[in-house]
Formats: C-alpha cells, structure tokens, sequence
C-alpha cells in the first residue's frame, strides 16, 4: 500500500486522532512512529505500512477495514445491483459455498443475464484488499463432504485444463472458451470441492480452483463483462487466501489491476497494483514473477498521469524505475520455484506491457521500438496477444506523427477480428479508428475506417 493519488491529504484520519482528543504526537507515540511521520501521514505524503495499519487499529480500538478507509479513503456503500462483496466468515466452507454458486448462477439463463450486465464496483475492491491483507487464514483445509476422495492427481487435473483452456483462450478468444471454463467449473471442480480430502491436498485444491476460477474473469474480461468478471477475480482471491498462498493471490491482484487501468480506475490500479507487488515480496517471488508484478504497477503509475494531480516528470521517473526493476529481474532468468501460471506470460508479453507504459506517459519513440520487438517475439501460440501488439504499435506510430505506419500496423490486426471471438480487440481497434479524427481528410484515413466498418459488418 503507498500514498494517497491526488495530494488530498487523509481528513478521515485526522478526525480520528481528534475525536480520541490526541494530538499528533501522542498519536504517533501510540502507533510507535516518529511525530512528524504521523503529520505526512495525514497530509497524504507518505505510505502507511502494513504493520504500522495493524497498530492504528489497535491502538483506536477499530476494525481494520475502518483504518483503511481512513488511510485509502475508500467507501464502502452498498449497492442494489451488484452482490455484495464480502468475504462472508472468512471460513473456508463459505468460500467453497460462495464460489460454487456463483458458477451455478452461470448456468441458470435468467442469472447469466443478470451477471452479463453487473456493473463494475470499485467500492467492492477496498473490501477485497482487507480481507487479502489482514484476513486469517483457516488452520486446517481438510473436508470431509460427502463428495469424492480427492488426490493431488485430481489438482494435477484441474491446472492441466486450465492451461489448455488459456492456451484455446489465446488462440480464439474468450467468447469460444468460457462457456467451457464454466461447465468445467460446475461439473468437474465443484464436486471435488465438496467431497473428501487433506490439509495438503485441501490446500492444493484451493489454488487450483483460484486459477480456473481467474480465467472464468480474465474471459468475462475478453468480453466486456467486467461485473461478472469483477465478481469472479473477487472469488479467485478467496480461493487463493483459502489456499494460502502468496503467489496466487498475487497473480489475481495483478489481473484486477489490469482490469482497473482497462476502465480508467487510476486510483485503484495503483492501490491493487502495490498489493500485488507487496504480496509478491512478502512469498520471496521468484525473480520472473517480481518482473510482471513491476510491469503492472508501472502500468499502474503511469495510468494515474493525467488528471490525478500527479506531476507528469515525476510519474515519469517512477515509470522508468520500475521498468528499469522489472527488465533485470526478468534478464536473472528462469527458477525452479516459477508458478505454472507463469508459462502464460513470456518476454514479448513483458515487452508488451512495458510499450504501453511508454505510451502512456508520452514516450511514443519507444513505445514503438517496444512494441514492434513484442510483435516478432510472438509466436502462433498468442494470437490474440499479438493483434493487440500491432494495434500498440499503431498507437504509438501516431503518436509519433507517422500516420501511415500507425495505419498499416492497424490493418494487420482487422482480419483477426474474424477469427478470434475477442470485443475487447474490436474495442481497441475502434477507439484507434476514433483517434484519427484530427486526420479525417486523409484518403488513407477514409479507407481505413471504410474497411474497419465493413469487416466489422460481415
């Protein structure tokens, strides 16, 4: 967690302090920081660590959720047309309950309707976040329900086809694969969630599910459903607190940080992004891991440069550090402790993302040498990562000025609209066509968008 975007100070923190009649130095006495530390926290100029969070609420008697709406400014209001977002008793029966139904409700028409158009909540993530940091996980996650007798060769299973589904995702989109993920999820991993089984392989179970789990997001995501897909990434990091494991969670904090820069939430891309990256540190990731978790909140940062009160040369320098970070941890190679979800992302995926931030904060010269180097790095296993490549590439060739190497790169990535079942690649090419109105008088500019229309009508 790091500091307050937009310069506005914590009030809510100060009003606290106030209320218990303390001044700032006995405040800070209590928490056992230093006076002047306790004043940049509530003047929103310096991040509020983990543990010195846990002694606030000790020491005012609250909640932690309570401390981090005083440190975040995060509000939890409830809302009648999204579920609401608790992590119930934090039990693991009532993760396997929660999550099950949801992938029953999926099942049911009228419910997958509802789902489909679910809007998304920021409000539901800072409950996320608590529950992630400060949640305790279940000693034990033995079952003994009435299901099967469950084995790591059943867990072995689940991660098999997950990776396989990826793969197919890839390939042909998300609109082809998630009705797959889904019937998987109901007739295949929720028996095995209810019926007999270990601490180890309980534990093993849990990750297991997260990760399916988390591609059932990642292709609501695809599609547009990012409610649905909100909702899903909620219950992969349930999954993953059951489990236990650090690296899990990671990886979908990292997904919903992607999905909160997608929808222009710079705020939150940032909270969850550095959530990632500190859940990563706290597992000893490996050094691959780390350099995803960095491109992400470089991604993050860079998000936040327009509009948030964030001087642009100082986003700048953070973008370039981080970056900086991310290449030499990627370039220390490969571990023997690697998640298999890392096989999902290789160096033209990281290259990829790294053009972007470049983008971002106006660095379009070597958005474009980032993006072409992504574009030949893919190979046929990632089409769909590479159309959005070219669709980069032609982002940054204009905002270098050069209209029609931007156009061509765009050109390249029209026919994989056929092929790939993807409204989030249909979304980007249109937005790109949207960005050459300044240019509209152009012949190539006319053709372009004439093509894009009819291919998007057939």
């Amino acid at each position: 967690m790091g500091e307050l975007c937009g310069g506005k100070g914590r009030p809510e923190l100060a009003r606290a302090r106030k209320r218990r009649g303390m001044t700032q130095e006995a405040a800070a006495e209590a928490v056992g920081v230093s006076a002047a530390a306790w004043g940049r926290w509530e003047r929103g100029e310096q991040g509020v660590r983990a543990y010195s969070r846990k002694r606030i609420a000790a020491v005012f008697e609250v909640d932690a959720v309570e401390v981090e709406r005083w440190i975040e400014g995060w509000a939890f209001a409830a809302t009648s047309s999204w579920p609401n977002a608790d992590f119930g008793d934090g039990s693991q029966a009532a993760t396997v309950k929660a999550v099950t139904h949801l992938w029953r409700c999926e099942l049911d028409s009228s419910r997958r309707e509802m789902l489909a158009t679910l809007p998304f909540v920021p409000a539901a993530l800072g409950e996320w976040l608590v529950s992630w940091s400060y949640g305790v996980p279940a000693e034990s996650t033995a079952h003994h329900g009435s299901g099967p007798v469950v084995g790591l060769s059943d867990v072995t299973r689940i991660n098999e086809s997950r990776r396989a589904f990826s793969q197919m995702d890839q390939q042909f989109g998300a609109g082809v694969v998630r009705p797959v993920v889904m019937n998987y999820l109901n007739g295949s991993v929720t028996p095995l969630l209810r019926g007999r089984y270990n601490d180890k392989v309980g534990a093993e179970l849990m990750v297991a599910a997260a990760g399916m789990t988390e591609l059932a997001g990642w292709t609501a995501f695809d599609l547009g459903q990012h409610g649905k897909a909100q909702h899903h990434f909620g219950q992969a990091l349930k999954l993953a607190k059951a489990g236990n494991d650090l690296l899990a969670g990671a990886w979908v904090l990292m997904t919903l940080t992607q999905q909160a820069i997608y929808l222009q939430q710079p705020n939150w891309a940032g909270w969850l992004a550095r959530a990632a990256v500190d859940t990563a540190r706290r597992a000893g990731a490996p050094p691959r891991v780390m350099a995803l978790m960095l491109v992400k909140e470089a991604g993050a940062t860079a998000s936040r440069t327009k509009g948030n009160g964030i001087p642009g040369g100082h986003a700048a320098k953070q973008v370039e550090r981080l970056l900086a970070e991310a290449e030499h941890a990627y370039d220390q190679g490969s571990d023997d402790r690697d998640p298999e979800w890392l096989a999902s992302y290789g160096r033209p995926g990281l290259v990829a993302a790294m053009g972007c931030c470049w983008q971002q904060i106006g660095e379009h010269r070597r958005a474009v040498t980032f993006a072409e180097t992504a574009i030949q790095g893919y190979d046929g296993r990632f089409v769909r990562a590479a159309q959005f490549a070219q669709v980069n590439a032609a982002e940054a060739y204009l905002g270098t000025g050069e209209l029609e190497q931007g156009i061509t790169r765009a050109r390249a990535a029209i026919p994989a609209i056929k092929a790939l079942a993807s409204p989030r690649l249909v979304e980007r090419l249109r937005q790109f066509a949207g960005q050459l109105e300044p240019y509209k008088g152009s012949m190539m500019v006319r053709e372009f968008r004439d093509h894009l229309n009819h291919e998007l009508a057939a």
